[in-house]
């Protein structure tokens, strides 16, 4: 026996942000991960643009995508994760990476994104640290093996 699949208990418990627009951008889906991620709770941003968690320098690159993706009904993100900055209700900086699946109409036309989002910023902080320390301890090294050997010379 297969018990019924509750979509708003799965909505409201899984870890993920899920988020669902609609063709112009417009936020129609906003589940209790996101919230916690972003910090705004669903009145504040059902109904707006993603621009509420785009940063500036990033939206005309995001919407250039995002509407060449609605009239084409082609995504290279449904099964490859991409990794962007994004922003905080209160201004900080979040590191985010999500995957994106088109809901479609009975015609066949792109009507909705759904993006499943995760929150890397602790994950990306730690590769920028370790990045950051192997370049001091590669220029360490070039530095060392520049220095005259003292007991051969």
């Amino acid at each position: 026996m297969t018990a019924a699949l509750d979509l708003a208990q799965l909505l409201d418990a899984v870890a993920d942000a899920l988020v669902v627009c609609d063709e112009a951008g417009a936020i129609v889906l906003w589940n209790p991960a996101a919230e916690r991620m972003f910090g705004f709770a669903p009145a504040e941003a059902l109904g707006q643009s993603l621009d509420i968690i785009i940063p500036d320098r990033q939206r005309k690159r995001h919407w250039d995508g995002y509407f060449e993706t609605m009239r084409t009904g082609l995504t290279r993100y449904g099964t490859s994760l991409l990794r962007v900055p994004a922003v905080h209700k209160d201004g900080h900086a979040l590191s985010i990476a999500f995957t994106v699946a088109l809901v479609f109409s009975g015609d066949g036309k792109a009507t909705h994104v759904a993006s499943i989002i995760r929150d890397e910023t602790e994950r990306w902080k730690e590769e920028r640290n370790l990045q950051k320390r192997v370049a001091e301890l590669e220029a360490k090294l070039r530095a060392t093996e520049r220095e005259p050997d003292p007991i051969r010379s």
